[in-house]
């Protein structure tokens, strides 16, 4: 197991397009919270605020023809895969023109334009499709790599093994990236594994495992862009351990009991991934206070803007309802 500790801030426009993708998701998903609990989005809804760094950090080394495949909480990586704000949420609000035309909803959102062959309300699942994609891309020689986002929870589950051996005795052009944040569902991730980091797991299919400050967006771009590279080079599968935390609960059910409110304050406080971002780029004087808080106000509109378009769009009609039914 390796620790990456590189740092690097070379290409400014680049730096602040991170920036701005993270605020984006932070502000998306505030936005989505304040729909539900006014009414206006159905079902139910996984955020991931605090975890912005791993998203961005992962998919901003990615080319568009390469894939990624998400969990029940990837309103981030979608956004950080190139999705439509506007879309996502006319999905979200059950609109015809969201991605699934406003029946799939938070969880099952897809676009392959961009390369996101789906999010996945199962937990785990998603892991042996990861697989089957990559294996893919190689007997037909597509070139792409597939990045697979998941859980601390998933690792627990069978099909995270099977995913795994499979890739690595194919070498498989598939990046394997575990977002450890701190707790599946309700139980801490350390009464649910006896060994210290997920990243050792990777021992047992002869593949690199490696941890990592799921925090720390160039320590996420500098591990991720190496592996997609092995991958590339046809050298197989890495694992990758993102540590993060979840500001919010599992989902809006969640009274979060099985953790104290110090400890989430200690969280927001000292580990903001944004924040961390924000501070580093103005020590490198990229940017300033100012320049922030002028961003914060241009994510804002954005996101509005993406509620208005939802709000003015139709239901899906009558009609269509047995539309898109493949089973």
């Amino acid at each position: 197991m390796e620790k990456t500790v590189k740092s690097t801030l070379s290409n400014k426009e680049e730096m602040l397009e991170l920036l701005h993708q993270m605020q984006v998701i932070r502000t998306f998903e505030e936005q989505v919270e304040k729909l539900f609990q006014a009414g206006e989005i159905g079902g139910t809804m996984h955020l991931c605020i605090g975890q912005e760094a791993s998203a961005v950090g992962a998919c901003s080394v990615l080319e568009r023809k390469d894939k990624i495949i998400t969990t029940h909480r990837g309103h981030g990586h979608s956004i950080a895969k190139g999705m439509d704000i506007g879309r996502m949420m006319a999905e979200l609000l059950g609109r015809a023109t969201g991605y699934c035309h406003g029946k799939g909803g938070s969880m099952h959102i897809a676009d392959l334009d961009v390369g996101h062959l789906g999010a996945n309300g199962i937990v785990g699942a998603g892991l042996p499709i990861a697989t089957g994609a990559a294996l893919a891309s190689k007997m037909k020689d597509l070139g792409y790599v597939v990045v697979c986002f998941f859980g601390d929870g998933a690792t627990n589950e069978g099909a995270f093994h099977e995913a795994l051996n499979l890739a690595s005795i194919w070498d498989l052009p598939v990046v394997f990236i575990c977002e450890n944040n701190q707790y599946g569902m309700s139980g801490s991730v350390k009464e649910m594994i006896n060994i210290e980091h997920i990243a050792t797991r990777a021992t047992s299919y002869g593949i690199p495992g490696k941890l990592i400050d799921g925090n720390d967006i160039i320590q996420v771009m500098e591990t991720v862009q190496e592996a997609v590279e092995r991958a590339r080079r046809g050298e197989g599968p890495t694992l990758i351990e993102a540590e993060t935390y979840r500001w919010r609960g599992h989902s809006r059910s969640d009274a979060r009991k099985y953790r104290t409110r110090e400890e989430e304050a200690f969280w927001r406080k000292n580990r903001d991934p944004i924040a961390l971002f924000k501070n580093k780029l103005i020590v490198e004087e990229i940017i300033t206070e100012e320049d922030f808080a002028q961003l914060v106000e241009q994510v804002q509109k954005e996101v509005n803007d993406a509620v208005e378009f939802a709000r003015n769009s139709p239901m899906p009609s009558i009609d269509s309802l047995e539309n898109d039914v493949y089973a």
